[in-house]
Order: C-alpha cells, then sequence, then structure tokens
C-alpha cells in the first residue's frame, strides 16, 4: 500500500521534481520548497512568482524562470545560483539540455547558456511558446507561432523552420530523436518526422487543450492530458501515431491536467482537476488512486529517477511525496 506524506503550502506549485533523495517544489509565491523526510526548508528564490520550472537534466538542480526577469538554479542544499536577470521581464519558459546546458524564453527572444558561460540569443517574429533540448547533441527546438524553429547553439548555423499553421505552446523531442512534437493552443497536439524523409504528424480529438506531455520509459509512447483520460499515442510502429487511435487510460469524471509516465515501467501516474492522483498501468489500462481528491487541479507531477516516489502538487498549494513501497 503507498504511503502519502503531505505538505501543505498554500501557494501554487508550479513544478514538483526530485533532486536525488529530495523532493523539490517551485511555488508561485517565488519560493522553493526542500523536502528529504518530514521537514521542509523553504528557500527564497524570487522576488515574485515562479512563472516556469524544470529540472537540470542531471537531476543536481531545480531551474526556474520567474515575474522578476531572474533565471536561477536551486540545489539540493538549497544553494540558488542566479543565473541571469532580465529587470521587467518575465521569464515564461525554461528548458534543461546536456552537460549543464539551459534555456529561457523572454518574450520573442530564447536565450541559451552552455555550461562553459557561453551564451547566444535567438531572436524570433512572434512570442516564444516552448523550449526543448534534443536528447542527443546540442540542439534546441523553440515553439513559436506557425511552427517551431530548430537551432544549433554552439554554432552559426542558422535555424531549421518547420511550419504549421497556429499557435504552438509547448514542446518535446521523443527519446530516440525520430519526432519533435508541440502543443498547440487549440486543441490538438502537432508533430514532425525528424528522419526518414521528414512529413507531419496530426493528433486531434481533444475536448481541452493537451497541456502536459511526457513519453514512456522506451519511447513508445507520448502521454498527454487533455481528456477526461490519460491520452497516449504510439510511436513504436515505423508512421508513429499517424492513422492511429491512441489508448485511453485512466478515464474519470474529471479532466487529466498532468501526466508523468514511470522512468523504466510501462506505468504513468495521473493527476486530474480535481487533485486526484492515480497510477495506471500502459498495457492494460488498470490504475489505482493514490490520491483522493481536493485542493484543485494537480498542477505538478513527476516521479524519482528509480520509479519509487512520486512528487505532486495543485494549484491551490497542496502538495506531497506518494512512496509506491508504502
Amino acid at each position: 500500500m503507498a504511503s502519502l506524506h503531505p505538505f501543505p503550502f498554500g501557494a501554487f506549485v508550479v513544478e514538483a521534481v526530485f533532486l536525488g533523495d529530495t523532493a523539490a517544489f517551485a511555488l508561485g509565491d517565488g519560493t522553493v520548497r526542500l523536502a528529504n523526510g518530514p521537514g521542509v526548508e523553504e528557500v527564497r528564490v524570487h522576488r515574485g512568482a515562479v512563472l516556469s520550472a524544470a529540472r537540470t537534466r542531471e537531476g543536481a538542480a531545480l531551474l526556474t524562470g520567474g515575474d522578476d526577469g531572474l533565471v536561477a538554479l536551486t540545489d539540493a542544499a538549497g544553494v540558488v545560483t542566479r543565473v541571469a536577470e532580465h529587470p521587467k521581464k518575465w521569464i515564461d519558459a525554461v528548458a534543461a539540455g546536456p552537460g549543464g546546458a539551459i534555456a529561457y524564453a523572454v518574450g520573442k527572444e530564447a536565450h541559451v547558456r552552455l555550461a562553459d558561460g557561453a551564451a547566444r540569443v535567438f531572436e524570433h517574429e512572434r512570442a516564444v511558446g516552448g523550449l526543448a533540448f534534443a536528447p542527443k547533441g546540442m540542439r534546441l527546438g523553440v515553439a513559436r507561432y506557425g511552427g517551431i524553429s530548430l537551432w544549433w547553439p554552439n554554432t552559426d548555423a542558422g535555424a531549421v523552420m518547420l511550419d504549421w499553421k497556429g499557435s504552438h505552446i509547448g514542446i518535446t523531442f521523443s527519446p530516440d530523436g525520430r519526432y519533435v512534437v508541440t502543443a498547440m493552443q487549440e486543441n490538438a497536439l502537432h508533430g514532425w518526422r525528424l528522419a526518414e524523409g521528414g512529413g507531419h504528424l496530426r493528433m486531434t480529438g481533444y475536448p481541452a487543450k493537451p497541456r502536459s506531455l511526457s513519453w514512456s520509459a522506451k519511447g513508445r509512447y507520448l502521454a498527454s492530458s487533455g481528456a477526461e483520460a490519460a491520452v497516449l499515442w504510439p510511436f513504436h510502429t515505423k508512421d508513429g501515431p499517424q492513422g492511429k487511435t491512441p489508448l485511453q487510460i485512466g478515464a474519470r469524471t474529471a479532466p487529466v491536467t498532468r501526466v508523468a509516465c514511470h522512468p523504466s515501467d510501462e506505468a504513468l501516474a495521473i493527476g486530474y482537476a480535481d487533485g486526484a492522483v492515480a497510477i495506471a498501468r500502459i498495457p492494460d489500462g488498470e490504475s489505482v488512486l493514490i490520491r483522493e481528491p481536493g485542493d484543485g487541479p494537480v498542477s505538478g507531477l513527476n516521479w524519482d529517477d528509480r520509479g519509487l516516489r512520486l512528487a505532486f502538487g495543485t494549484e491551490e498549494g497542496a502538495a506531497g511525496v506518494v512512496d509506491i513501497r508504502g
């Protein structure tokens, strides 16, 4: 039986991740809360609100961007490193890449900082909607109005433009690097095949915007929110999800707001608009509720690297760690 350790933070949980054994929560009040056991350490990072957050790829720190223009890294010991400051600007999106590289958005600009201190700025005609690094190599994907731009920050090469009408507000690469997928302002996902001659992938039929995306352990499925069940598109066939019917698991009367695939097993954590959290098996769709409804929509949800604990948070400031070992 799973055990739940709750933390009543009282502020919007922007993201919930693990830094090693420490659960880290980025909150809308500008703090990062660190929990390793029953106690919680509060770290003041931003003067205003946290707008965006992501764990670094190596899992050593939590990257945050705020409405105070600050980009910062907070490690498990509570040490804050100020990466960049843009006074009177909002940091709407952040992403972590290989070798300590980070990216963040300031309006129409995508900024990249490498571990050696080198910095690049990539201008776009419209505001940046989302950022993601490819799984291999130093390639940055930028979601924008009208499609995406693919940049190589450690070279002077121009961007590869992949276009599709509409506003693209989130972006993710498949673990094998063969596909890139965006969440759109309309109720749809759109994808591009980066290998094998290219091509578009349309994933439609959502009753709401699919804002949360997560790849299964071996990249066989892309899980998404945006319906009253988690929607999983198959990517393990030659043509990916084109013309395929997605799996739908964990169906309830409340819409799904967050999805987080298990790091090694074919399983999925699902957060709902009523605050409930469930774990579901992908092969047969069997699910179990591990947190009862309450305290607003789930807004942060992630596994630890071993897949034994799950950190979650809600828009109303409830948070916690679920240990599936009991």
